[in-house]
């Protein structure tokens, strides 16, 4: 196993970082290409320990930093609360700067860095893409919103016992304040600054982030005549459970930052993974905004 190492960095208002750092085995730690990973939640953390994606990623070749930027659990309500209406802002900026900080210290080199993640790193993947597009050569969003107003509309009954908590966190897109601010946060509406290729993954039955999010972006893109792709699996939820499409999305995704950062990939696959991912692959141009 890469050995994943906790390291922390000032962010851009100088609010110290906590991040993980998995780096691959047998490469010296100098000018290596970095997928960033931002855990979903937000109201969550990264831990420490065993991490299958930072594994795998670092089998590739690829340095993982795994930062827990500012809204993340664990480090105290302060901690927290600094990331009420944060998103696409200062949390994001505690992303950017970590990448800032990898390069400064020679590990990274700046030509070569992705951003991937599920759920609110979904999001922070489409937001990194489309609010600082110099600092990544390409994204892999994983079940991800791209518009914070859908996203809070599409809230189930189910959750309306926490809905309070969402609008004191993100925005109330009930007032016309709340919906511009959540406007500006919201990827899809800075859709036209995105100018690294992306790739969308989606489960079709995901109650949490709907599927129409995805499609957004994905017309949004094609619409323009950018270049995306985009992966939907029609039985699967908020995050992929069964392992033939997980083994299919992460055949996608290796070879996608094979292509776009230079890490290694394994071209062969067993056919009914060859199978799958190609019925699990969509073609953007088929692709209709309801």
């Amino acid at each position: 196993m890469a050995k994943m190492e906790a390291i922390s960095y000032k962010s851009a208002d100088g609010l110290k970082i906590p991040a993980y750092l998995t780096l691959p085995k047998g490469k010296e730690a100098k000018n290596l290409p970095l997928v960033v990973m931002p855990h979903g939640g937000p109201w969550a953390r990264s831990g420490w320990g065993f991490n299958s994606y930072a594994q795998f990623l670092a089998n590739r070749g690829y340095a993982v930093l795994d930062p827990n930027f500012r809204g993340s659990t664990g480090y105290g309500k302060k901690f927290t609360n600094a990331g009420n209406k944060e998103w696409g802002r200062k949390m994001q900026d505690d992303i950017t700067w970590g990448v800032k900080y990898l390069i400064d210290q020679g590990i990274v080199d700046a030509k070569k860095v992705a951003i991937m993640g599920g759920s609110y790193g979904g999001y922070a993947t489409l937001a990194g893409l489309a609010f600082t597009p110099d600092v990544y050569a390409c994204g892999v969003s994983i079940v991800g919103p791209s518009n914070l107003i859908t996203l809070l509309n599409s809230i189930p009954s189910y959750w309306e016992s926490i809905r309070k908590i969402f609008y004191e966190r993100m925005g109330d897109p009930s007032t016309p304040e709340g919906q511009a601010d959540l406007e500006k946060m919201s990827p899809l509406f800075s859709a036209s600054k995105i100018s690294a290729p992306l790739m969308v993954v989606q489960g079709a039955n995901d109650p949490r982030v709907k599927q129409h999010e995805s499609v957004q972006i994905v017309v949004a893109l094609r619409d323009r005549g950018f270049p995306v792709e985009y992966i939907v699996a029609p039985d699967e939820g908020h995050g992929f459970a069964h392992p033939v499409n997980n083994i299919a999305m992460l055949a996608a995704v290796e070879k996608f930052l094979s292509k776009h950062l230079g890490g290694r990939y394994q071209e062969s696959m067993k056919p009914k993974v060859a199978a799958r991912l190609k019925e699990i692959t969509v073609d953007p141009k088929k692709v209709i905004l309801q």
